[in-house]
């Protein structure tokens, strides 16, 4: 759940995208949304586990490893897992939280909330982003 407009703006203001739980399937949604965004111009930073090059571009193994500024870490994780990512984000200055469809936290809500990181959960950046034709 969202504030009206605020996933739409999100994605207006943003051009770097870090995507926790990358898939290195091409058949699950884990992958091709954030094939997607790269598709459409965003900077897509791959964060998995064990794969080197996800989507052309390589793969960090935490938030914390990410070099550059971040203007929404997409979580493609189990909604578990979210609180621990948003404290992630949080501590790497995101911008914003995105959950993606299906995934939701009051938890990480909370946490955004306090670190005053804009909030999306339960939507997939995907469809925003063709609904609202933002491309970088």
């Amino acid at each position: 759940m969202t504030e009206t407009g605020t996933a739409e703006r999100v994605l207006a203001e943003a051009s770097t995208i870090a995507v926790v739980g990358l898939s290195a399937d091409p058949a699950k949604a884990a992958h091709s949304v954030p094939a997607a965004m790269q598709s459409a111009g965003f900077r897509v930073i791959p964060v998995h586990p064990s794969a080197d090059v996800l989507l052309g571009e390589r793969v960090y193994r935490s938030l914390a490893e990410v070099p550059e500024k971040v203007d929404i870490v997409d979580v493609f994780r189990p909604s578990a897992e979210a609180p621990g990512i948003a404290r992630e984000a949080a501590a790497i200055g995101a911008k914003a939280l995105w959950l993606q469809q299906g995934i939701t936290s009051a938890q990480a809500r909370e946490i955004a909330a306090e670190a005053g990181m804009d909030y999306v959960e339960d939507q997939c950046i995907a469809v925003v982003r063709a609904l609202t034709g933002a491309t970088r």
